[in-house]
């Protein structure tokens, strides 16, 4: 008769492939706690290698882990998590939730921070309500007068300006050219702003404020609509709008007395826009990256030899605009740009063919038709009237 356990046993000693070993299945998702010592992990590696924790810079991998710092640091449950693995004290202010013991229903209910299990939290003297709006204002104090557009009531006065407008746009007696500078805006001028026409019927007293001159509008909108704006305030929209433009006849001057060039005026040389053709990936990986420089030659002749040079990034660039200035200061140019687009500005170490290693200061993460305003505000001299915003990414209004 046939001992089955004994053949049994003899068939699992025998298995010199190991058939019969049967492994628990391992997942190969990754856990939520894993995914966090992870993250963690590439910061403490990024502080080991540099030195510094990670800042708010225009390295895009650095900016990447300071925000994950930053969030960490705010949330202390995820502190309590990676305690153990902050070998280089990043937590070291940071305060350690406490973990309260929740044993009982009345545990429960003493822990209800949010209000959620009953109805005292609705009562109109708790301090925790969270319908109880509190540090608001009763009243809110309002500017005199603030530009909205309301319907024109005599727009049968305006509306064949605007068809003879088109008319003559369509003939070619009237042209688009872009808005470049404040002193434009005066009375009978057309403009387009975010793809409508808009008519400066009234121009009201200007006045000179903290250095700025200003002064209230009457503008038509061609869609039978009107606003008292400020006149800064129709320059900055202008600036603002891409497609931003004024409408004027062909060879018909206006420009002000600081665009005029007569011939006293000394030619300083040309302000260009370059954008890279590098074949970096880290380099071309980057939206939006131009160069902004001055030239006191012509700018083809200046750029022939950019793969050479670390300040072109050591590769060939594109000529994208050019304008040519006069009475500028080279010097005070170059700070002026740098001021204002200082938030954008590239932080990338180049080395040239000696292995030298150079920090060019002239390339610029933004908007090529912002840079390109801020290049016609900083020759018509209105710079100094507005700024940057790099979050927004457009020019904005001091």
């Amino acid at each position: 008769m046939i001992d089955f356990e004994k053949e049994l046993a003899t068939i699992l000693q025998n298995d010199p492939l190991g058939l019969l070993n049967i492994k628990p299945k391992v997942s190969s998702s990754v856990t939520m706690d894993e995914r966090l010592l992870s993250s963690f992990e590439e910061i403490n590696t990024f502080v080991k290698e540099r030195g510094k924790e990670p800042e708010l810079s225009q390295d895009i991998h650095e900016r990447k882990l300071y925000s994950r710092l930053k969030g960490l640091r705010e949330s202390p449950e995820k502190v309590a998590v990676l305690i153990g693995l902050d070998v280089f004290n990043l937590f070291s202010s940071e305060k350690m939730p406490i973990v309260k013991e929740i044993n009982t229903i009345d545990d429960v209910l003493l822990d209800d921070v949010l209000g959620l299990l009953g109805d005292s939290f609705l009562k109109e003297d708790n301090p925790n309500d969270i319908f109880k709006l509190k540090n608001i204002p009763k009243t809110l104090e309002m500017p005199e007068q603030i530009a909205r557009r309301t319907p024109c009531q005599d727009f049968g006065l305006y509306e064949p300006l605007f068809k003879q407008c088109h008319r003559d746009l369509v003939a070619g007696e009237n042209e688009l050219r872009p808005f470049t500078g404040e002193q434009q805006i005066e009375i009978g001028h057309f403009f387009i702003l975010h793809g409508i026409m808009v008519y400066v019927a009234e121009v009201g007293n200007k006045e000179k404020k903290r250095g700025k001159v200003n002064a209230r509008l009457r503008c038509i909108f061609e869609n039978g609509t009107e606003s008292n704006m400020l006149l800064r305030s129709l320059a900055t929209e202008l600036y603002k709008d891409e497609g931003g433009r004024r409408v004027l006849k062909p060879g018909e001057e206006l420009l002000s007395e600081y665009e005029q060039v007569s011939s006293v005026d000394k030619p300083t040389g040309y302000i260009y826009i370059l954008k890279s053709l590098s074949n970096d990936d880290k380099i071309k990986a980057i939206e939006n990256l131009y160069k902004i420089g001055f030239s006191t030659q012509p700018v083809q002749q200046r750029i022939k030899n950019a793969i050479q040079e670390p300040t072109y990034l050591m590769a060939d660039v594109k000529l994208l605009s050019e304008f040519q200035t006069y009475n500028l200061n080279p010097q005070k140019l170059e700070l002026l740009l740098h001021t204002f687009f200082a938030e954008a500005c590239l932080n990338i170490d180049v080395f040239d063919n000696e292995g030298q290693r150079y920090t060019p200061r002239e390339w610029f993460v933004a908007p090529l038709h912002v840079i390109e305003t801020a290049v016609k505000l900083l020759i018509n001299g209105e710079v100094i009237n507005y700024r940057y915003d790099n979050n927004k990414q457009e020019i904005i209004e001091k």
